[in-house]
């Protein structure tokens, strides 16, 4: 069984600036083989597989041009590709819709770290290719600090690493693997009902609070509206035509409101006492 583990980073500005490199050269990637596909398919031919745009994106990294896709691991981009091309894969299966470009602004900024190359410690994880330099002190560039420590085991297998922000913090997710929970049953079943106002009413008269119905969460739910309500009466206000003006108490407002809704996704929505 795969069980996945994500856990926030704690980043400097040289880092959160390269991370934000490595997502932009993934979308990048990705947008290219969307359109890659969708030119080959107008003239008639047929699905291009990765492997073929890999080999010609490695050509395209070799132009003046597109230099600047060399300060990446080749492992980000060839990753991005391969994500394109399986989301091809699953539209012809009719299991999503037509894939579309990715946006700078509505994306979630990611990407993918070889499953090999990652290296983690109890406070630390590696990241490929993020230091040019060879000297010693440069390569503290490459060390990124958790927030959590020995959250994620150092001595197993990773399987797809990646690495997202939310609008607010960096994220590092791995699965690893881990063993079937096969628990035996010690004591007589219990009859569980579900409701609105409890979460569970119990048939041994033990009753489990909604948390969703906490004065807390409450609380968050109207700020959240309340700051979203905001922003989009400042987005309405600075419009000029088509466009607005992202003015800087539009982006303090945008950054408040991120913060509002990760300290509210961070609560626990079900009771763990079950």
């Amino acid at each position: 069984m795969i069980k996945s583990i994500k856990v926030r980073l704690n980043l400097n500005n040289k880092q959160r600036t390269k991370l934000f490199q490595y997502a932009g050269c993934a979308r990048f990637a990705y947008n290219w083989a969307i359109a890659r596909e969708q030119d080959n398919y107008n003239q008639g031919n047929k699905f291009l597989s990765d492997s073929e745009l890999r080999k010609e994106f490695t050509q395209l990294k070799k132009l003046q041009e597109y230099k600047w896709l060399n300060e990446v691991s080749n492992n980000v981009t060839k990753q991005a590709i391969k994500d394109a091309c399986n989301t091809y894969k699953r539209f012809f299966k009719g299991q999503c819709k037509y894939p579309k470009f990715k946006s700078k602004k509505h994306s979630t900024p990611s990407f993918y770290q070889d499953n090999i190359k990652i290296q983690f410690t109890d406070t630390h994880v590696k990241v490929e290719k993020f230091s040019m330099s060879k000297k010693q002190n440069k390569q503290k560039l490459n060390w990124i600090k958790l927030c959590e420590k020995g959250r994620i085991p150092t001595d197993c297998k990773y399987v797809n690493p990646r690495f997202t922000y939310d609008g607010l913090y960096w994220y590092v997710s791995v699965g690893i693997e881990v063993e079937d929970a096969t628990t035996i049953p010690l004591n007589d079943g219990i009859g569980i009902d579900l409701g609105i106002k409890d979460l569970a009413v119990c048939s041994d008269k033990n009753t489990y609070k909604n948390i969703n119905k906490t004065q807390r969460v409450k609380k968050l739910e109207k700020r959240k509206r309340r700051l979203q309500r905001c922003i989009s009466r400042r987005y309405e206000k600075n419009k000029k035509g088509v466009s607005y003006c992202k003015t800087s108490n539009i982006i303090k407002r945008t950054f408040k409101g991120s913060k509002t809704i990760n300290k509210y996704s961070s609560k626990p929505h079900t009771s763990s006492n079950i």
